[in-house]
């Protein structure tokens, strides 16, 4: 977990590097949560840039993402789709990262890319989200420029097949926020307490080196943002 004092682009952020093992298995979405998705089980959608369901939801808080996790494992216990000892959740930071690199320890999923000549590829960063024409439909207007999402799944994955790890929209973990404790854990899951929570991921608004797969951002769990959205996995209960 992490990145070396080494890689260019890093952030203070992302040390010291911590060797992690997780024991325990979970399944990640392929995809960031759409708006459609989002719609059907909370009964709103929270995003400004509408007009395509298969948008990723955005604007989106920590509470409102955690609720969806509650409330989609709820239906689908009704339905007879989730034994009851399995849920959806956030993913922890340390289960994102995994996920991220996909057995990799390159800066990107798909290599180091000194140039950042591959990552339009692979994600949506400032460089391939803005213009200076207004789109159709809602857009955010910041510095003079235009930016919209995109449907979700329209670049490259990483090697086991998620989309948008890198860029889209930055995304809520579990965790609180806090230092990396550096050495060996296992299972982490950030402390017991804290003011922000973790995101993971760049952004439509961001620059190419918060795209990497060791970026680390915190905000408090209400902050609302048009570049926040998240992604669930389903996983085993308790310990």
């Amino acid at each position: 977990m992490g990145s070396p004092v080494t890689e260019e682009g890093r952030s203070y952020r992302e040390g010291p590097q911590t060797e992690v093992t997780l024991t325990k298995g979970f399944y990640m979405s392929k995809f960031l949560v759409t708006q459609g998705e989002f719609l059907a089980i909370m009964g709103t959608n929270t995003s400004y840039c509408t007009g395509d369901t298969n948008r990723p939801v955005e604007a989106c808080g920590w509470f409102k993402a955690t609720n969806y996790c509650g409330r989609l494992t709820a239906r689908e216990q009704r339905a007879g789709r989730l034994p009851a000892n399995w849920c959806y959740r956030l993913p922890t930071e340390a289960e994102w990262e995994y996920a991220c690199r996909a057995g990799t320890t390159t800066r990107f999923s798909y290599g180091d890319d000194p140039g950042y000549t591959n990552l339009t590829k692979y994600g949506w960063w400032h460089e391939n989200s803005n213009t200076t024409n207004k789109p159709p439909g809602a857009s955010y207007f910041v510095f003079g420029r235009y930016y919209q999402t995109h449907p979700v799944g329209q670049k490259l994955p990483n090697p086991w097949g998620l989309y948008d790890m890198h860029g889209s929209v930055s995304e809520w973990c579990q965790d609180w926020f806090a230092r990396y404790p550096g050495g060996a854990v296992t299972n982490p899951q950030g402390p017991p307490t804290g003011k922000e929570r973790v995101i993971r991921n760049g952004s439509w608004f961001d620059n190419s080196s918060a795209l990497r797969s060791a970026m680390r951002w915190d905000a408090p769990p209400r902050n609302v943002s048009g570049i926040y959205g998240f992604r669930p996995v389903l996983a085993p209960v308790g310990p």
